[in-house]
């Protein structure tokens, strides 16, 4: 009996083909399509997935599973899940608890779980994490940058513009549009519809350096730092693959009594010839 509920509940073939059909069900009761057989394979998918749970924290234990990031991602969203199952065991406790009933929303991040059908996903979700880690200053620095010109925006233009400059808030929604070259010629003529001429002018200039330091340049520096950092891992296990490799080519140079420094001197010999020759 163990071994086969350790077979069903931890086959990664099985778990994938119910979080498939939870998945469906999700888009079909999205679309107001439910009915017996609907409901009945949606509470199965919610039973399914509690019984993995508890089965993985039986057979790996409690602390092991809730250790794994992505056991606490499943794990969460299938306690998100219960409130479906008890608004249809006990429909008159959850009339009375309003509330059990606006948590069934988050049955809907169940469909997360579909994560774990793509390849390579964990090594994505790492590579994020660590891009995420190395960014960080630099993410806090743009939304300084980002709250600083939202509250200079809105000191020059609320009274020309309440649309777009009216409130603290409604500035730093319209200048995270501008850095993200969205409305970039629809806020500046909102701002200078009345303003003279002169005034007009200058409004433009503004924006448009704006938009260029900051939306355009600002975010593509962003854009490579957080790239090269979601790909720096990959660099990292290739140096160290080189520096393994050289480790190995010098230790059987100094077997065969060859001194291992002659061939970086020679190689710097090339490279002076090279560029001497260029």
């Amino acid at each position: 009996m163990k071994d086969l509920l350790k077979k069903i509940f931890t086959n990664e073939h099985c778990i994938n083909t119910i979080i498939a059909i939870n998945a469906i069900i999700i888009i079909l009761e999205e679309y107001g399509i439910i009915n017996n057989i609907i409901l009945f394979l949606d509470y199965f998918t919610i039973i399914y997935f509690i019984g993995e749970m508890l089965c993985k924290q039986h057979f790996f234990g409690f602390c092991e599973y809730w250790s794994n990031a992505w056991n606490r991602l499943d794990g969460a969203l299938v306690i998100l899940s219960i409130p479906t199952l008890l608004d249809a065991i006990f429909p008159d406790l959850t009339t009375h608890l309003s509330f059990i009933l606006i948590l069934r929303i988050f049955r809907v991040f169940r469909f997360f779980r579909l994560a774990h059908l793509f390849p390579n996903f964990s090594a994505i979700a790492r590579n994020f994490k660590i891009a995420m880690r190395q960014s960080r200053a630099i993410l806090i620095g743009f939304a300084v940058i980002i709250l600083t010109f939202s509250l200079i925006g809105c000191s020059l233009f609320s009274s020309y513009s309440k649309e777009f400059f009216g409130t603290p808030s409604e500035a730093l929604y319209s200048t995270f549009r501008l850095f993200t070259i969205e409305g970039w010629y629809e806020i500046p003529d909102a701002v200078t519809e009345t303003m003279s001429p002169t005034a007009t002018a200058f409004t433009k200039i503004y924006f448009c350096l704006l938009l260029i330091f900051c939306g355009i340049l600002g975010m593509s520096l962003i854009n490579a730092i957080f790239v090269d950092a979601m790909v720096s891992d990959n660099n990292d296990d290739l140096i160290r693959d080189v520096k393994r490799v050289e480790n190995k080519l010098d230790t059987l140079l100094k077997e065969k009594g060859i001194d291992p420094n002659l061939f970086n001197e020679q190689s710097d010999e090339n490279k002076t010839d090279n560029n001497s020759a260029d």
